[in-house]
């Protein structure tokens, strides 16, 4: 609308066209300075906007919950997540190292449980231990491959201590080599594999992965462990001029006897799979303890039978 001395004015507007100017006009005077009459025409393009209401304008702010932030990171440690997350500093693994903590089980109410007299006497029990691999390189250093050779380092010097000791015990109290082996050393070099093995059950939803590192630790036990270690004896007598021979004992009774239990023990595997347990683990309470008990029976009698026949009261082969 053209006004006297060739002033123009933009009059109320229909809600596009003034949604067009509204956008448009300051896009067009952006390197400028806007003028007065550009500024009424955009203050008028401005009422002619179609409102919803009486507030034409919402400001949002958003602000951390640190509850909601919990109930995420409990979430977190509940899923396979926890098995890829790591810590990135040594700070993290010894405040939790430290830290009495309860199990990452809820109450019924689905608050978070306080630490028991049980979790508190564990804690104690091995915070040398908590300490010491918390020594271990943060996950993030070297993208995980210090923490990895580190790991298997101490367990490897660990696992030679724990051998010195055993063998050491049972000549203090006049246990033979081959039944300290089968029952201090086997125990103290497989505890590892049981919190592992635990600890797959519990955060994986097949149980594979758990039973998966028992079968492959006894691989590496038999196949790198005794190859790897012969290997470098016989390597090291054959330099010095010498046979490297071993005596036969009583291996081949130990070895037929695991090999008996291990058919036993995936039998009973094989019939969990069946539509009324449901799994290979876990299931219902009176399968569970019935399962239990008859894989420790097996190892009982293992340990029973090899003493039996390296003190010659029953006969071997």
């Amino acid at each position: 609308m053209l006004l006297a001395g060739g002033k123009t004015c933009i009059p109320p507007l229909t809600p596009f066209f003034a949604v067009f100017f509204s956008n448009t006009i300051p896009e067009y005077v952006s390197d400028r300075k806007i003028t007065t009459d550009e500024e009424e025409a955009r203050r008028i393009a401005e009422m002619g906007k179609p409102v919803l209401g009486e507030n034409s304008k919402l400001e949002v702010i958003i602000e951390e919950s640190y509850e909601f932030k919990s109930t995420v990171d409990k979430l977190i440690k509940k899923t396979n997540l926890a098995l890829v997350v790591g810590t990135n500093s040594w700070r993290d693994q010894f405040m939790e190292a430290i830290t009495v903590s309860a199990d990452e089980e809820e109450d019924e109410s689905g608050e978070e449980r306080l630490p028991s007299c049980f979790d508190y006497v564990m804690h104690f029990l091995t915070v040398f231990w908590k300490v010491l691999f918390a020594c271990v390189p943060p996950t993030d250093y070297l993208n995980g491959w210090a923490c990895f050779i580190i790991s298997i380092a101490i367990i490897g010097m660990l696992t030679a201590v724990i051998g010195d000791l055993a063998s050491h015990f049972g000549c203090t109290i006049g246990l033979k080599d081959s039944v300290t082996a089968v029952v201090f050393v086997a125990l103290g070099t497989s505890v590892p594999d049981t919190f592992a093995s635990k600890v797959s059950a519990v955060q994986d939803t097949y149980a594979d992965a758990s039973i998966g590192n028992v079968t492959g630790s006894n691989a590496v036990n038999v196949f790198l462990g005794i190859g790897l270690a012969w290997s470098v004896a016989a390597i090291y007598w054959h330099m010095k001029g010498k046979p490297f021979v071993v005596e036969a004992g009583s291996l081949a009774f130990s070895v037929t006897l695991f090999t008996i239990f291990a058919f036993l023990a995936i039998s009973v595997l094989l019939y969990r799979r069946r539509a009324h347990i449901g799994g290979e683990l876990g299931g219902p309470r009176g399968h569970r303890l019935a399962t239990s008990a008859f894989l420790f029976g097996l190892w009982f009698l293992y340990i029973l039978f090899s003493s039996l026949e390296a003190y010659c009261h029953i006969e071997g082969f």
